[in-house]
């Protein structure tokens, strides 16, 4: 508790000294930045320039997301789908941990896309159709040869026990 008390007046002590400093540390604690809200949809092409440049993109690649009410605002829409253990591992990026760049925009769906999250970049093999009629088949098989064999049982062919005489005790534990 002491170290807390301490730590305080510190603070205390360093903005009264600075006064910008209480804000910038105010700031930085917030957690969210006003610039991280997307800005309004770009509807003329002055504006959509404007938010390609904002989001580090030429305006050939600056696609936003349609304005249908969630919010979106003029944030681009970058491919989703490729999930990042699809990147390449040795490129240097400027966050490996993240395999990501500086300035590289991300997907609004980015923590569909993260490591530890499925994600199918490619299509499958086979449709599922394929899958499905594979599956139907393997399961008529087993059932056709359990119908098929049920009369015929499988067990361990062992004979009755033998004994020398009935009624004769043919082992002793006395001396």
């Amino acid at each position: 508790m002491s170290a807390l008390m301490k730590s305080l007046s510190l603070a205390k002590k360093l903005s009264a000294v600075n006064p910008a400093l209480q804000a910038h540390i105010v700031r930085n604690l917030a957690g969210w930045n006003k610039d991280y809200k997307p800005g309004p949809y770009p509807k003329t092409d002055k504006e959509r320039e404007a938010a390609a440049k904002k989001y580090y993109l030429l305006p050939e690649e600056y696609k936003p997301y349609a304005d249908n009410g969630l919010g979106y605002g003029d944030y681009p829409k970058v491919g989703g789908g490729l999930g990042i253990e699809n990147k390449d591992s040795y490129y240097p990026y400027d966050y490996p941990e993240h395999k990501r760049n500086l300035n590289e925009p991300i997907s609004a769906d980015h923590d569909l896309y993260s490591e530890d999250r499925y994600s199918q970049p490619d299509v499958p093999r086979y449709s599922n159709t394929y899958y499905f009629t594979c599956f139907l088949g393997v399961m008529t098989g087993c059932l056709a040869l359990y119908y098929w064999l049920e009369d015929k049982k499988m067990y361990r062919p062992v004979a009755a026990k033998q004994y020398p005489a009935d009624g004769v005790k043919h082992y002793t534990f006395e001396r």
